[in-house]
């Protein structure tokens, strides 16, 4: 089976190595640029990329004007990366159609984790859009969700949440992501809805309840 390749945008050469370095490791193929436009070059250049990291600061063209070009032509997940922790510019991010947002100083292993849910929550949409974990079965396409074989109710809010969780699987994801993943960035109420209806979809999900943690101050996680 070939390697999926990853194609690393920064203009610092230590963090493409450091970058570079974990997710080899990983077994993946990495390609590395400079700046935009050299990615755009490498990026038109090789059809098969499977996910961009993407750095907002940088020479020549930055990541926003980057990631645009991109966006007009794929729909390959890309991960910003930026010095900044400013709520415009990750609001920014999301609508461009950005998968993750990642503040540095980050660590490497974190970085790593996201790649391989992205990848695996890409992959798992193209396999009919079914997602089968812990003996719950979602398929997306059709907005079914089965417990054990037992067909179950949710609303359409609830369904979405549930589809976030099981894409990440395993990932700690908090209040403010789930709010901009679920209800989406123009949504401006308090993230604490999502605690009223993680409460009715453990309610609904029965024991698979269990499986949507909570973590304290932060917000959830789902987990087998």
């Amino acid at each position: 089976m070939d390697k999926l390749k990853i194609l690393v945008v920064d203009d610092e050469s230590r963090m493409r190595k450091l970058v570079r370095d974990f997710l080899i490791k990983q077994n993946y193929e990495v390609l590395e640029a400079g700046d935009g436009v050299e990615a755009l070059d490498i990026f038109f250049e090789n059809e098969e990329i499977a996910l961009v990291i993407l750095d907002i600061m940088m020479p020549k063209m930055d990541g926003w004007q980057t990631c645009r070009e991109i966006r007009a032509y794929s729909k390959v997940p890309i991960i910003m990366l930026t010095a900044k922790s400013d709520e415009r510019d990750e609001l920014q991010g999301f609508e461009l159609g950005v998968d993750e947002y990642i503040s540095k100083p980050f660590s490497p292993k974190i970085l790593v984790a996201r790649v391989e849910a992205i990848l695996r929550r890409t992959s798992a949409r193209g396999a009919d859009d079914v997602m089968q974990i812990g003996g719950i079965e979602l398929d997306k396409a059709a907005h079914i969700v089965n417990i054990d074989g037992k067909s179950l109710d949710l609303s359409f809010k609830e369904f979405e949440l549930l589809s976030y969780f099981m894409e990440n699987q395993g990932i700690a994801l908090s209040r403010e992501k789930i709010l901009n993943n679920v209800w989406n960035y123009d949504y401006f109420g308090d993230a604490r809805t999502i605690d009223t209806h993680v409460k009715k979809l453990r309610s609904k999900l029965g024991e698979k309840g269990d499986m949507i943690k909570t973590i304290w101050g932060m917000g959830y996680k789902f987990e087998v």
